[in-house]
């Protein structure tokens, strides 16, 4: 049985990296766009295994970075989500063009 070659997993990951950029460039509603760039991390998740397990000497050093991504992203959406909240209470949207409190 033949694995998947590499060029299959980067295509795949070009192509949600893409979706995530065009999610993230495009919207107008802040959950979108942070919907967004966690589509573009998973992308990069792809990346960092596909890679270790064809490239690498030891496969286990992409999970590794993968789980730190998928850690830190998990982070950066719950902070984010706080901050969406919050403006929520204050503003009454989560239009971004709408919240420019944030700015000096």
């Amino acid at each position: 049985m033949n694995p998947i070659p590499l060029n299959h997993f980067v295509i795949f990951s070009l192509f949600l990296f893409s979706i995530g950029l065009y999610g993230a460039l495009t919207r107008r509603n802040v959950i979108g766009i942070l919907m967004g760039i966690e589509l573009m991390l998973n992308a990069a998740n792809i990346n960092l295994i596909a890679f270790s397990r064809y490239v690498s000497q030891s496969p286990e050093t992409g999970q590794i970075f993968a789980i730190f991504v998928i850690v830190l992203a998990a982070c950066a959406a719950a902070i984010g989500l706080a901050i969406v909240l919050a403006m929520y209470q204050n503003r009454k949207t989560v239009r971004a063009e709408d919240i420019h409190i944030l700015k000096w």
